[in-house]
């Protein structure tokens, strides 16, 4: 878990996610994942980059069974970017940092 990310879990995804005021990246992961553990230094970027206006939250779909099984995330890593409550955009897979940045600019 890096600095700039912060964790999600069943308990706290509805007030961390969905009543957030800006825009959040969820990252739907498992350490197993090799892909999950590639990706997670590009999120810590773009947590970086885009501080104060998109959140980026992970979740660990080992731990919690609940959100995962509503979004019906089948492959992992998989990406939501949810605003007001809504998914806007999603991706399946370690997608390049480009693609990523393109979506949370099209969500501001």
């Amino acid at each position: 878990m890096g600095q700039n990310t912060i964790n999600v879990t069943d308990s706290n995804f509805e007030s961390a996610v969905v009543k957030s005021s800006v825009p959040v990246l969820v990252d739907f992961w498992a350490p197993w994942c090799g892909p999950c553990v590639a990706i997670a230094p590009t999120l810590e970027q773009l947590a970086e980059e885009f501080k104060g206006k998109v959140t980026i939250a992970k979740m660990n779909v080992d731990e919690n069974a609940n959100t995962p099984s509503q979004f019906g995330v089948r492959s992992i890593p998989y990406l939501v970017i949810m605003k007001n409550g809504k998914v806007v955009d999603s991706a399946v897979g370690a997608v390049p940092k480009a693609k990523l940045v393109d979506m949370l600019t099209k969500a501001l």
